[in-house]
């Protein structure tokens, strides 16, 4: 889902590039497994924008639809900010070597700078704040950071895997809360329910991630 959203979401990115611009929420209902090779027609509209505290917000829905019907859809809150002005924004960090990953023990995830390139090239998703570290910096960030979706993607891999079939998962509520950085090992804690599970990615210090996330009946 990911890929499709940035199928369209790339043409408003473009249009905000000299703008700071945060990804906070996301949502995803699934209707019918994503097959691997399917035709699919990706429509993207901006439904909603409003101002608060100098931050404007952005809501951005997507709709992927197949030759049998609705696939998915998914609604985006993007948060931008002000002019990227290099030097002006956040105290800068010193970035890791590329391929680093910070050697993530047993059951932890992590991600290096260059995988965060490459999961930008699969998804379309080239964010500056994801591999240039002045434009990071200059949104008030420490360095580059790691994509809200890889982190999503990693919540919806571990819940999937508690559930059978080819569509297990019906909806998701992700909030992003805190910026990862590169070569830092996470883990991802499961509390399941009746219909669901929250999950959460964190350290021993900081909570990345939050999601709720629906199961199918089937």
């Amino acid at each position: 889902m990911a890929a499709a959203l940035f199928v369209v979401a790339s043409d408003l990115l473009r249009q905000l590039s000299e703008h700071s611009v945060i990804h906070g929420e996301q949502t995803f209902t699934w209707h019918r497994p994503l097959r691997m090779e399917s035709q699919l027609e990706v429509t993207g509209v901006v439904t909603r924008v409003r101002e608060r505290g100098g931050v404007s917000f952005v809501d951005f829905v997507v709709e992927v639809s197949g030759a049998e019907g609705p696939v998915a859809e998914s609604a985006s809150s993007f948060l931008i900010s002000g002019d990227f002005a290099p030097g002006a924004g956040g105290e800068g960090h010193a970035e890791p070597a590329p391929e680093d990953d910070g050697s993530p023990g047993p059951g932890q995830l992590a991600a290096s700078r260059a995988d965060l390139v490459r999961y930008a090239a699969a998804t379309r998703d080239w964010n500056p704040i994801h591999w240039d570290h002045d434009a990071a910096v200059a949104a008030g960030l420490p360095g580059v950071v790691a994509h809200g979706l890889l982190q999503a993607g990693w919540a919806f891999v571990a819940a999937s895997g508690l559930r059978p079939g080819d569509l297990p998962l019906r909806s998701a509520k992700v909030r992003f809360r805190n910026p990862l950085l590169p070569a830092v090992p996470v883990s991802v804690a499961i509390e399941m329910g009746e219909s669901g599970a929250d999950v959460a990615i964190a350290d021993a210090d900081v909570e990345y991630l939050r999601a709720r996330i629906e199961f199918t009946d089937r």
